[in-house]
């Protein structure tokens, strides 16, 4: 029993005095101390050695050594991890890593300028689902199966239900905004649309466009011109020539074309303008009647505006891009080029 004590008190002293600089040294003292093979269960099985009436005083005093031993390895774990923090912790007075910024993709650029053009006209923003039934995209636009009409639209149908498709306007959230019933309705529809073409400088099989709608009462054409001519004022500037031509679109009566003068050529002539010096930028009209009944919508009693334009066909012109192929194909050196991200 009397070495069992002269033990202990060595093994306190050599534990009291132990330092550690790292990790390393907290489970280099677990292991000497408490590990499987560790004085504290090498000691404890000193107790066979000790008489039979000294067993519970012996028991009493390696439990309290084992305790101590606990205590001091917590504090000991402690200290180290004190220690490795102070050793590879971030000054925070330093500057910090220069960071390459990102840059907005143009479209996304020139989508939020409209989009920001038309909210200070009190235009709202509405989004839809890309996959469509075709009673949306079609028969309530007033083009019925069989419809020759919708020969301008090469469409993308589900294969499993050709009911339903690849959204070809977002004219489909126009018609789901007007069922709501709630008048009058200022909107704009921005999303990505699909069509079946033939992949060029001019075309895409998909792209991006942003439509509006005005349904009240009492709104005329002029209404939809002097809305448009703002519109092209604040995109492109006070000396943009506009003209209006007749067209043809069955969810509008009378419908009209708006074409502006070609900003890369300067009106003399190019492949963009198709040497006409003009490019069309969206197509508008009245909403037909058939159009309003068909998402319960008096037509005696309200009138409305619609137009929709292509981002991408909006983005060559303000940015003289002449190849449209370039918005899609990812390459960095061309996306670089535009505003930062953070802007």
């Amino acid at each position: 029993m009397e070495q069992l004590v002269a033990q202990i008190e060595q093994y306190k002293k050599e534990i009291s005095q132990v330092t550690v600089a790292n990790a390393a040294d907290v489970e280099a003292f677990r292991i000497k101390y408490l590990g499987t093979k560790g004085l504290v269960k090498t000691i404890m099985g000193e107790m066979k050695s000790v008489d039979a009436d000294k067993k519970r005083e012996a028991g009493q005093l390696l439990n309290e050594f084992k305790i101590y031993v606990e205590a001091r390895f917590e504090e000991i774990r402690n200290i180290g991890e004190e220690h490795s923090v102070a050793t590879t912790a971030v000054d925070l007075s330093l500057p910090g890593a220069d960071l390459p910024l990102g840059a907005r993709h143009p479209i996304s650029i020139i989508q939020n300028k409209i989009i920001q053009i038309f909210h200070r006209l009190g235009f709202a923003v509405a989004e839809g689902n890309e996959i469509e039934d075709d009673w949306h995209n079609f028969s309530a636009l007033n083009l019925p199966e069989n419809h020759p009409a919708r020969d301008m639209q090469d469409t993308f149908y589900i294969s499993q239900n050709p009911d339903w498709l690849l959204r070809t306007h977002t004219s489909s959230v126009q018609i789901r905004e007007m069922q709501k019933g709630v008048l009058p309705l200022r909107i704009i529809c921005p999303g990505r649309v699909y069509r079946n073409e033939t992949i060029s400088a001019r075309a895409h099989c998909f792209f991006n466009q942003v439509e509006g709608l005005y349904i009240a009462e009492n709104v005329s054409f002029a209404d939809l011109k002097q809305t448009l001519y703002f519109f092209v004022q604040e995109m492109f500037g006070k000396d943009v020539k506009v003209r209006f031509r007749p067209s043809y679109f069955p969810f509008t009566e009378p419908s009209a074309e708006m074409d502006i003068s070609c900003l890369i050529c300067g009106g003399e002539g190019c492949s963009v303008c198709k040497k006409t010096g003009w490019v069309e930028i969206l197509g508008c009209g009245m909403v037909h009647p058939k159009v309003l009944e068909n998402c319960g919508i008096d037509p005696n009693k309200y009138t409305g505006f619609a137009f929709g334009m292509g981002i991408e066909r909006i983005t060559m012109l303000s940015y003289q891009i002449k190849d449209l192929r370039l918005f899609s194909e990812n390459d960095t050196r061309f996306l670089q080029q535009f505003t930062p991200a953070t802007s």
